[in-house]
């Protein structure tokens, strides 16, 4: 029986194959590894992975899909975590000793913003992730000071994950065909993260961005005083957009120094 993608679920089903081969490339798959997708859909590129994994997991919310991948996968090769991925607790799942969580997905666009900053609570868990998003959200994810694409998420992340944008994808390599083009991230862990209070930081950045067509100096207005931007190395004159990751957690440091 043909499963109707759900609105709701934010379902874009992948099925151009040599998009699929490309992002399983990508991936690298290897046995032995702690593998989870988000999302898995219809299972088409679980189905690649498997091949290649001795196990893997797979978080989806969708209870018609869940029972489809019982069907389709025993649970000695799947095992199926029947639940929301924004609430999902990815340390619950077990690692061979020595290794970390790699997690892979086809991510809802409505959702993909909220789930990035969820699953980044175990980036320390994790070897690397690798995504398909909305090109426009992968670009803000790696997008460079002074740019009109940098904001908020990319500072966050940054600080967390060293992250490349692999690959371009159409929309008509899914079903039904969004409405944007998609693009395949990877993210990993950086081992150069900065020492800083991550809510902290989080609000510093969250300030200067709220307001991100006014000047540094009126956005931070009542947090920060011009002479601690000049102290974080921060021309005052200048928009949010032009600040760097390195000054915004210079800046949470001055609040709660670590």
């Amino acid at each position: 029986m043909k499963h109707v993608a759900r609105k709701r679920f934010g379902q874009n089903f992948l099925t151009d194959k040599l998009v699929l081969n490309s992002i399983i490339e990508a991936i690298d798959p290897r046995r032995g590894e702690a593998m989870v997708e988000i999302g898995p859909g219809l299972a088409a590129m679980t189905a690649l992975l498997i091949k290649q994994l001795d196990h893997m997991h797979v978080v989806e919310l969708d209870r018609d899909l869940v029972a489809r991948l019982e069907k389709a996968f025993p649970p000695e090769k799947l095992t199926i975590h029947s639940g929301d991925a924004l609430k999902f607790d990815y340390a619950s799942i077990p690692v061979p000793e020595g290794q970390k969580l790699r997690i892979v997905g086809n991510l809802p666009y409505n959702i993909s913003s909220p789930l990035l900053f969820h699953l980044a609570e175990f980036a320390h868990l994790v070897e690397d992730q690798h995504f398909m998003l909305q090109k426009e959200v992968v670009e803000r994810m790696v997008a460079e000071p002074g740019t009109k694409a940098y904001g908020r998420l990319s500072v966050m992340l940054q600080w967390r994950y060293d992250m490349s944008l692999l690959f371009i994808v159409p929309p008509t390599a899914f079903d039904p065909p969004p409405q944007v083009e998609s693009a395949i991230v990877r993210m990993v862990p950086t081992r150069r993260k900065l020492a800083v209070d991550g809510p902290t930081l989080e609000a510093v950045v969250q300030k200067a961005f709220s307001q991100r067509r006014k000047v540094i100096r009126n956005c931070v207005a009542g947090m920060f005083t011009e002479a601690q931007l000049v102290e974080a190395g921060i021309d005052p004159g200048v928009r949010p957009e032009n600040v760097s990751l390195e000054q915004y957690v210079a800046l949470a440091n001055i609040l709660k120094p670590v």
